[in-house]
């Protein structure tokens, strides 16, 4: 009894969170959070009136005469109503689109940490540019993960000499990151539910996302396209970390010389 009990109480507190949104990690997430609880607010309110408005409709439907009175119905009930929502959700729209352009059609800042993100089936590799600040040259015929150099880094690009290559995106909290998205095979969805972030890597393209996180601890990154057989372990984790904590793990990586 009292084991079906416990069972029955655990399950009400996971339905609980099954209705939250992930937990904020990153500076923008606040403002896409707010507007997407004020699109779901407003739908849930207009879908009370319309089955309040379907209710009154069968109790206290009445036969109306045609003439002057029915056209001021007509205008009263759905002229008012269509130009009050057409209103409505043109403003909702605006404001998505505003929020749109400040991730999307407004780069990042100079001082933003600059990292690449590559997709291929099906893993995600990282790659810092190291001290001289550029990403060394790649080149296809060169990419060999069995020997250490699963990106193709020419060997002959001085640039490319101190680039850090991970199998994790770690990252100091407080600091804008501008990562460039690539994909060497197929398109791959690149996302972090938690940062509020979802591009897809296209390959033949660079792909800039920018966002600032602000929350230290692990999260996972997944691919939201179905990239193939092994789509199930196309997945990485993201570290976020003070700053002190990064420049550590960042010394440490570039005095070993591999990642």
């Amino acid at each position: 009894m009292h084991r079906s009990l416990d069972l029955l109480l655990s399950a009400l507190f996971n339905a609980r969170d099954i209705w939250r949104l992930p937990v904020d990690g990153s500076l923008h997430g606040a403002l896409l959070d707010r507007h997407l609880l004020l699109n779901l607010w407003i739908i849930l309110g207009l879908a009370a009136l319309a089955h309040l408005l379907l209710l009154a409709g069968v109790l206290f439907a009445r036969d109306r005469r045609a003439g002057t009175e029915s056209i001021s119905r007509t205008v009263r009930l759905e002229y008012l109503p269509l130009a009050f929502f057409t209103l409505l959700f043109s403003w909702l729209t605006l404001r998505a689109e505003r929020l749109w352009a400040l991730s999307r059609y407004t780069g990042a800042e100079p001082t933003a940490l600059q990292v690449e993100v590559t997709g291929m089936q099906f893993a995600w590799y990282f790659r810092y540019p190291g001290q001289d600040a550029t990403f060394g040259r790649v080149e296809p015929a060169l990419l060999d993960p069995g020997a250490g150099n699963p990106l193709g880094i020419d060997p002959a690009d001085s640039h490319g000499k101190d680039d850090l290559v991970s199998s994790e995106l770690v990252l100091p909290a407080g600091r804008e990151v501008d990562l460039r998205l690539r994909a060497l095979d197929v398109i791959h969805g690149f996302a972090v539910p938690e940062m509020r972030v979802k591009q897809n890597a296209v390959p033949g393209q660079t792909i800039h996302l920018h966002f600032t996180p602000t929350r230290p601890g692990t999260y996972a990154i997944l691919c939201t396209q179905l990239c193939g057989l092994g789509h199930y372990r196309m997945n990485a984790n993201l570290r976020v970390l003070s700053a002190s904590d990064f420049e550590h793990w960042l010394h440490v990586r570039e005095s070993r010389g591999t990642t």
